[in-house]
């Protein structure tokens, strides 16, 4: 009887430890997933900035006045602009 004993007590510590080890390794991995959403809301709202950014660098008005000052870039005349017809069958 003392050996049922003991072996029902060692089965039990062993299923003790193995649900301590387990609910550990549960709350571990929580708090990684919560960091590693917390990090790519973090890649989302720089992306979103980083889009507006580009979207503000790309606008005409500002590529037209770089092309002014700095370029020193003008429009064309009238007289300098030539249209080109292009036969219906050369496009593509």
């Amino acid at each position: 009887m003392t050996r049922v004993s003991l072996l029902l007590l060692g089965v039990l510590v062993l299923c003790a430890l193995s649900l301590v080890t387990s609910r550990h390794e549960a709350r571990r991995s929580f708090v990684e997933l919560e960091r590693e959403q917390a990090r790519a809301h973090q890649y989302d709202v720089e992306y979103g900035q980083l889009s507006l950014e580009a979207s503000t660098w790309g606008t005409p008005a500002r590529v037209e006045k770089i092309a002014r000052e700095q370029l020193h870039m003008q429009l064309p005349t009238p007289a300098r602009i030539a249209i080109v017809d292009v036969p219906a069958g050369a496009a593509r």
